[in-house]
């Protein structure tokens, strides 16, 4: 008899009415919003707009889906391709099956064509919302232990995962819970990132570079626990492989990016402001601006003027005397006209 363990959940859908309402998928969903949640916050922190992070998600999170449903399928292709099974069941994402690969590859170019509306740098953006990424791979991890899926093998631990279920080949017994040590290997990933960020300073893609390192480093040795059905190549499973190789292809963006491009951007986002009415400030200090000029034009003038003093200003207003001669003449002339008149 077990004294402790996991107890797996009796069913992972509800239903209200007609409507299932699925464990797995409200998982993928609270995951995404805590991503963009902290995503936009550390995005402003960096002097980025509020918003931008969800706009730019709007691309990332449907092409993260659609590449995690493809990486999924094509890596077990028989499980809906073979005899006896029906390949439409390729389609139903709420029963489980997204590869986290797949999901960030295609996520990727979602963001970047999100980016580019927006006229944000990806990396900057992939910097802001790296950690969310783990926090919300953590979260998504439960949505399989409503499934009864992704356990390793068999053990009599306290905190073995109790499996009842017998669909899919599945065998009911007690195994390690590898869906809960990946989820606390994110949660662990994702604050690994915070404080890197914050000690060092990484920018230009490094801190998502750092997310994708740390978490291929638990994703090899907890896929290798795994006892599901998966492909394997000179005995070892394909994503233990793919993790290997992902992680040393960040290792190596992170020592080169150091080396030609160390530092942070200073600017992440052109015309972003902490303050929404700098618009306003701004028309005001050009106005402010405009009147200090005029105020130094009138003064200029004033010294001027008083420079100027008395002698010149009797000038501009008094006509100059006349010469006794051109008086003489002047009074010649008009007593000629009186008398021709």
């Amino acid at each position: 008899m077990e004294l402790a363990y996991i107890p797996s959940p009796s069913h992972g859908v509800l239903y209200l009415g007609p409507v299932p309402l699925r464990a797995y998928a409200f998982c993928i969903i609270i995951g995404v919003f805590l991503a963009v949640w902290l995503g936009n916050k550390r995005w402003v922190a960096r002097g980025g707009r509020p918003g931008t992070v969800a706009d730019i998600a709007v691309w990332a999170v449907p092409f993260g889906l659609v590449g995690g449903r493809l990486y999924h399928v094509i890596t077990d292709y028989e499980l809906y391709f073979s005899p006896g099974r029906d390949w439409v069941d390729a389609f139903k994402v709420w029963e489980g099956g997204l590869g986290i690969w797949g999901a960030i590859a295609l996520g990727a170019v979602g963001a970047w064509i999100g980016a580019r509306r927006m006229g944000v740098a990806l990396p900057a953006y992939a910097d802001a919302v790296a950690p969310g990424i783990a926090f919300a791979q953590a979260v998504g991890r439960w949505g399989n232990w409503f499934n009864q899926e992704l356990y390793g093998h068999e053990t009599h631990l306290p905190w073995a995962l109790h499996i009842t279920s017998s669909e899919g080949g599945r065998v009911p017994g007690y195994y390690h819970p590898t869906f809960l040590y990946e989820s606390l290997w994110c949660v662990g990933v994702g604050f690994l990132v915070i404080w890197a960020d914050r000690r060092f300073k990484l920018g230009h893609g490094r801190a998502f570079a750092l997310y994708v390192a740390a978490y291929c480093t638990g994703r090899a040795w907890i896929e290798y626990m795994r006892v599901d059905d998966a492909h394997h190549i000179l005995g070892v499973r394909l994503n233990v492989w793919t993790a290997v190789v992902v992680f040393l292809l960040a290792v190596t963006y992170l020592v080169l990016s150091a080396r030609r491009r160390p530092g942070r951007e200073a600017v992440v986002e052109r015309g972003a402001s902490d303050d929404p009415a700098d618009g306003e400030s701004d028309a005001g200090d050009e106005s402010a601006e405009q009147a200090e000029d005029g105020a130094k034009a009138d003064l200029t003038k004033g010294d001027t003027a008083e420079k100027a003093g008395p002698e010149d200003a009797a000038t501009e207003t008094d006509p100059e005397p006349e010469t006794e001669d051109e008086s003489k003449a002047g009074l010649k002339d008009t007593a000629e006209s009186g008398k021709k008149g």
